[in-house]
């Protein structure tokens, strides 16, 4: 199971610190990690190190940063696409004009990209933040390996791995960790522009969930309303899990 953060499993804060799980939904991803059926990830734009935190689950799962650029493992290694000397100062120098004038804008800074966010702006003042940025950051993308990531209320000059990445790399792994290959469940839950990558990596493989309160037009399968269909959703999968698990050690079945 593969998871978007922000307003998949918490709803937006203009502080992101401040960005809690829906009501029930830490307690039922803990009982999905501990139930031992699932590989559970975190996929999100966040840097890594701000998600377990937030996300109290335990164990902790293992959470792919940065939309897929960065990894941190469930023991704490980490692992992170270096960034080249023109790349870094391209970034950098985006950055000092940024901070000379933001437009009333709401500057992020990545390891790797450069964030703009204009959530909870009024619209008038929104579209001069979003023109501003979009006249600085458009010019530099497929430069120095830099590309423009749009999401709801912001944009990304950013390099490295999408979530889309993320996704196929997962997917790889879980195929050549078994000999031959056998395919597993897969459920891919998100929200924004961001997780489109995602879905479309996890078509043919599984299924995409689209999470949010409103319907958009999505590469996802399905679209769940949260928190209620989500919670829904997670016991669903707890309980197919349980049975699953039960029908392994059932003596009736391996006599069959």
């Amino acid at each position: 199971m593969l998871l978007d953060y922000d307003g998949t499993l918490a709803p937006f804060r203009i502080d992101r610190f401040q960005a809690r799980p829906w009501a029930g939904v830490r307690e039922l991803l803990t009982c999905i990690q501990n139930q031992g059926r699932t590989r559970l990830a975190v996929v999100t734009g966040r840097p890594a190190a701000e998600i377990p935190p937030l996300l109290g689950v335990e164990p902790t799962p293992e959470i792919w940063g940065l939309h897929g650029a960065e990894r941190l493992y469930a023991d704490g290694r980490r692992e992170f696409e270096d960034l080249s000397p023109a790349t870094r100062f391209a970034l950098e120098t985006l950055l000092a004009q940024l901070r000379s004038n933001s437009a009333g804008g709401l500057i992020e800074v990545k390891p790797n990209a450069v964030v703009m966010h204009w959530r909870g702006v009024a619209p008038a003042r929104a579209k001069v933040i979003e023109n501003r940025t979009r006249a600085l950051f458009e010019p530099l993308a497929q430069t120095n390996g830099l590309n423009l990531l749009e999401f709801e209320a912001g944009v990304e000059l950013r390099v490295g791995r999408d979530k889309g990445g993320a996704v196929t790399a997962i997917l790889e792994e879980n195929a050549g960790a078994d000999s031959p290959p056998v395919p597993h469940p897969t459920a891919y839950l998100g929200d924004d522009l961001t997780d489109e990558s995602a879905f479309r990596a996890v078509k043919g493989h599984g299924l995409g969930v689209l999470v949010r309160r409103q319907s958009r037009p999505s590469n996802a399968d399905v679209w769940l309303r949260p928190p209620e269909e989500l919670r829904d959703f997670l016991k669903r999968w707890f309980h197919a899990c349980a049975h699953l698990q039960s029908n392994l050690y059932d003596p009736l079945l391996h006599s069959r």
